[in-house]
């Protein structure tokens, strides 16, 4: 039944020339959308809410999704190291592939085993693919669970004070991802993304204190007492293996180094995360 619907679906395809953009509500998916939109490119977000509805849950929802595409850039909620994920990445891309879609650009976890899985799941879909192998998102600070416990002064996580990490701005990927979806040279590359120095956490949290000229503390604590304070709060259990499971295996140093991925895919240097910062900083983020 499914290769007939798909079949339907071809014959009936829009003839411009679409892309598709998963989890458009989320912070790099979001920001192609919105390059894609400025820039004149017939764009269609995909997501829960959206019209019409994707679900990565919902295969129902995957080929409605696809009509007309010719592009696509793929995500995976709530993330490519979850169990299933790969497997879900490999049969959505048979499906796009099959239903003309000729461009994939996939994002990556770096440093994480299971997203290579997914990796692989593009290389082999039978369409030009760029992968996107990010490290840590500098926005994670303003844009995510983090907001919170920064706002109260305090951000409490699992990870060693001494670990360094890259983080990368969600802006960069963006560019690279609609870059990739539009423009010829970037098929069949791996772009391992990084921002242009190491910081550790507690470095991180010390520039947004100095940017918004608040009291922000970064206090290190164990996965058992982070898991607690997450229930405690009624974080649902599998979102808090999640977390601890990028806490534990992802950020522990593996990634402490710098790559050329942005300067390759884009010409220039990486956005360092001052900049970040200081632009989010102005703009409220972290007022109180």
């Amino acid at each position: 039944m499914e290769s007939l619907a798909a079949a339907v679906l071809t014959e009936n395809m829009t003839t411009t020339p679409h892309t598709l953009v998963l989890t458009a509500t989320g912070k790099v998916g979001s920001r192609v959308l919105a390059r894609l939109t400025a820039a004149g490119v017939p764009a269609r977000g995909a997501s829960r809410a959206g019209t019409p509805p994707f679900d990565w849950e919902n295969r129902d929802t995957w080929l409605p999704a696809l009509d007309g595409i010719t592009s696509v850039y793929i995500a995976y909620y709530p993330d490519l190291a979850v169990p299933g994920a790969a497997e879900a990445v490999e049969e959505f891309a048979g499906l796009a592939v099959a239903n003309g879609a000729r461009r994939l650009v996939l994002l990556s976890g770096r440093g994480e085993t299971e997203a290579e899985r997914g990796e692989l799941a593009i290389r082999t879909a039978g369409a030009e693919w760029t992968i996107l192998r990010s490290s840590w998102f500098g926005q994670n600070f303003g844009e995510s669970f983090m907001l919170d416990s920064l706002l109260t002064g305090d951000l409490a996580l699992p990870v060693d004070g001494h670990v360094l990490e890259p983080f990368v701005d969600a802006d960069d990927l963006a560019e690279i991802a609609v870059a990739a979806l539009t423009e010829d040279g970037h098929a069949g590359e791996l772009y391992e993304l990084t921002g242009p120095r190491l910081l550790s956490f507690g470095d991180a949290v010390a520039e947004i204190a100095e940017a918004t000229g608040r009291e922000i503390r970064y206090t290190p604590v164990t996965s058992e007492e982070y898991s607690t304070a997450l229930a405690g709060q009624g974080v649902p259990s599998d979102a808090i293996g999640l977390l601890t499971y990028l806490f534990d295996e992802v950020l522990d140093g593996r990634n402490a180094s710098l790559t050329d991925g942005v300067e390759r895919a884009l010409g220039r240097a990486p956005r360092d995360f001052t900049d970040y910062v200081r632009a989010a900083a102005a703009a409220g983020v972290w007022r109180v």
